[in-house]
């Protein structure tokens, strides 16, 4: 939706020709909402064991049973991203194989920050209308919208994540309807995963109380006077079977690009105190393809094939280049998990 013009009119501050209207709005006008799931090639590991070496060294070493590597769980974390990393983690010459007890071994989210912690605030300054505690008050709002999406339990395990759909601007119809009806029927064109991790618990459950994120958080003023805080995150699950006595620890990665605007109530039409949601972009690392009742569904190394792998190998953990809304879509194979 556009803004429309008014016609000319006095602001507190004197200037004329100001706007009212909607203020949630990107470049193409309509929020960007589109994910990839990179599919992990585990189905093929004991039938193409010496193929899957060659075109995926990283998968296929995570899944030797016997192999170990050093202590990882006990590398030194990493300090807090505040750039684009330029290229990606390296990879271990003998990563260590994931267990209950160290689900994240052999992975370069071993050094990630746990949970919540890994979503570090930037120093809030004035913006444009805003105040400085006002723009840190934007910032603690948009980490409790990624916290209550991506790492609340409940929300992990298919509940409804309130608290971040409250977060969101009502008065941005066509995301509030996608995410509701999502949540609700959820299919190709309405899909929550866009902007919710959620697992179906018959199906896996999480190994402990910890996910590992790693990323970044900026803002800057954006056009009109507005608050624009931009959000680049990696979240990493480990999981296991639902079942009784399962032993297999696999991992999920799922990267989150998601773009948040405040407008200055007096000029836009805004609901004072939620966060308008201008494009969310996710890439899943080890999820089944083309599938779309509203849950990820990790791979397993004795789980059937899904969908055909059709686009190029990815590493999941490269954080090093810009996730972009043509970056690039259908199913992969990624090179660890």
């Amino acid at each position: 939706m556009k803004r429309k013009p008014q016609g000319a009119g006095k602001q507190a501050d004197g200037t004329e020709d100001w706007f009212t209207g909607p203020a949630w709005r990107d470049r193409d006008g309509r929020a960007a909402r589109r994910r990839k799931r990179i599919r992990i090639g585990a189905a093929v590991v004991v039938a193409a064991g010496a193929a899957v070496l060659v075109l995926n060294p990283g998968d296929i070493r995570s899944k030797l049973p016997g192999r170990l590597g050093g202590d990882t769980t006990a590398a030194a974390p990493l300090p807090p991203e505040t750039a684009a990393p330029s290229a990606a983690p390296a990879d271990e010459a003998f990563p260590a194989t994931p267990t209950l007890k160290a689900p994240f071994a052999g992975s370069p989210a071993v050094r990630y920050a746990d949970g919540a912690a890994g979503i570090v605030l930037p120093d809030a300054r004035p913006v444009g209308r805003l105040s400085e505690d006002e723009v840190a008050g934007v910032l603690r709002q948009t980490k409790e919208l990624l916290v209550d999406a991506n790492l609340n339990p409940r929300t992990l395990r298919g509940e409804r994540p309130t608290a971040a759909l409250d977060l969101v601007d009502p008065l941005q119809p066509d995301v509030r309807e996608e995410l509701e009806t999502g949540l609700s029927k959820p299919d190709g064109e309405h899909d929550p995963l866009r902007l919710f991790t959620r697992f179906d618990p018959h199906e896996v459950r999480l190994v402990g109380d910890v996910v590992k994120t790693r990323g970044r958080m900026s803002f800057k003023e954006g056009r009109d006077g507005a608050l624009a805080v931009h959000t680049d995150y990696t979240f990493v699950y480990p999981v296991v079977k639902a079942t009784t006595g399962a032993g297999e620890v696999t991992r999920t990665v799922a990267r989150r690009v998601i773009d948040i605007e405040v407008n200055d109530p007096r000029r836009f039409r805004v609901t004072p105190g939620k966060l308008a949601l201008t494009s969310y972009n996710a890439n899943f690392g080890n999820a089944a393809c083309e599938v779309y009742d509203g849950f990820l569904h990790p791979q397993f190394a004795d789980g059937r094939p899904g969908a055909a792998a059709s686009g190029p190998a990815v590493d999941p953990y490269d954080r090093s280049k810009e996730m972009t809304e043509d970056s690039g879509s259908g199913c992969g194979t990624v090179t660890r998990t």
